[in-house]
């Protein structure tokens, strides 16, 4: 890659940087987001940082401006970008995750002990004895705590405060949904995953600055 090509790319900060003039409500939360519903699609680096071009900017540019003025959901925003800059529509068919009991042990690399563990604290539950990617996200992630000691009874906290922020987002999609309008159940999802995606960096957010705390920083 030659060096104009590499100052031709941008952090999410930078982007965020070009944006935020025009759109103050914009943030980094925001543009993951609407990355990860398939809108814009950054490049990665080999240590995973995104890079983005201006056509990124541009595009993002197209979205925040049909929202703000015209107040579309994405998936009309989507066409109307595959209009616009000349991209064919992506569909995308991704495969469900139905692992077996057994299955699961052997992906999450957690043994039957945890496993029912998992479940009797309310963790995770199979659903028609299959369980799904997030189950397996789950299962996955307690065994990595597990190596610094912390078991499922020990994360009831965690499961409780993930119900509460689930309540929070409940509780603001609810007056969407009552609305029975055309597009309402689409509306609540993406005000759900946006919402979602905020609490989880607030989160994440607040546990760093306990943390610099407990270490005295």
């Amino acid at each position: 890659m030659s060096s104009q090509a590499a100052r031709s790319h941008m952090s999410i900060g930078e982007v965020l940087a070009l944006l935020q003039g025009e759109f103050p409500d914009v943030t980094i939360s925001k543009i993951r987001f609407l990355e990860g519903e398939g809108l814009i699609e950054p490049e990665r680096s080999p240590s995973g940082y995104r890079k983005f071009t201006h056509l990124h900017v541009e595009q993002l540019r197209f979205i925040l401006t049909e929202q703000r003025d015209h107040y579309l959901p994405l998936r009309v925003i989507k066409d109307r970008m595959a209009e616009s800059f000349g991209r064919p529509r992506a569909v995308q068919h991704k495969q469900e995750t139905r692992l077996s009991r057994a299955e699961l042990i052997e992906a999450a690399g957690i043994d039957e002990e945890t496993l029912t563990d998992l479940e009797d604290y309310g963790l995770l539950a199979p659903v028609a004895r299959r369980y799904d990617e997030e189950a397996l996200n789950v299962a996955r992630s307690v065994g990595a705590l597990a190596r610094f000691g912390l078991h499922p009874r020990h994360l009831r906290a965690v499961k409780a405060a993930a119900e509460r922020e689930c309540g929070l987002v409940e509780q603001t999609v609810a007056p969407i949904l009552k609305r029975r309008a055309p597009g309402a159940i689409g509306e609540a999802d993406e005000v759900a995953r946006e919402l979602s995606a905020l609490l989880l960096d607030l989160h994440a957010a607040l546990v760093r600055t306990g943390i610099r705390s407990v270490l005295g920083r």
